[in-house]
């Protein structure tokens, strides 16, 4: 069976970054994903569609087929007093390179990366870690089959509404509004 959308496929691979391992599968714990689901970055979907299971891949993504670019305006001087805690700064967690949940004014959630800290500023970095990175992939299918009920159940359902519950067809439908769609739960 090869790589195609919704598909469930399990990798292993290696990112490479700078010359450097920045992340990879574990031994007997391959990354699972419902292909075109979403889940990971496009290009990489598209350098491993049509492979079947043994087939191995390396490729590169610049950081616009990655995690974008860094972007200037994401890096900020925010006033200190905004990480008080009981009316305390919480200094403990004030220390370049800790990464810091925040949310914006709208309610979105973000992390920041401690990149300076002043007397009264704290400079966050707003970027993706990866940004600006040159992505280097080596890929090894491990399997690929039909995606079950049960795997779209444990990834919170497909993207139609249905959660994985639509053997009759996907209720809500799909973002077109068709009741059969290609989400993988049909």
């Amino acid at each position: 069976m090869k790589v195609e959308n919704s598909k469930m496929v399990s990798v292993h691979y290696t990112l490479t970054v700078d010359g450097q391992i920045a992340d990879q599968s574990r031994e007997g714990q391959p990354l699972q994903f419902v292909c075109g689901a979403g889940m990971l970055l496009p290009k990489f979907e598209g350098a491993i569609m049509g492979k079947e299971a043994g087939d191995k891949v390396s490729f590169t993504l610049a950081p616009a087929d990655g995690y974008g670019e860094i972007i200037p305006e994401a890096v900020v001087d925010l006033p200190k007093n905004i990480f008080m805690i009981d009316g305390k700064v919480a200094d403990e967690m004030l220390f370049v390179g800790n990464q810091i949940p925040m949310s914006d004014a709208q309610g979105n959630r973000m992390m920041g990366v401690v990149k300076e800290v002043a007397e009264e500023t704290v400079k966050m970095d707003f970027n993706h870690p990866m940004a600006g990175k040159t992505l280097n992939f080596d890929v090894e299918v491990v399997e690929v089959r039909d995606v079950t009920p049960e795997d779209l159940a444990a990834q919170g359902g497909c993207s139609c509404g249905c959660h994985g519950d639509c053997e009759g067809g996907c209720e809500g439908g799909c973002e077109g509004g068709e009741k059969d769609c290609d989400c993988g739960c049909n």
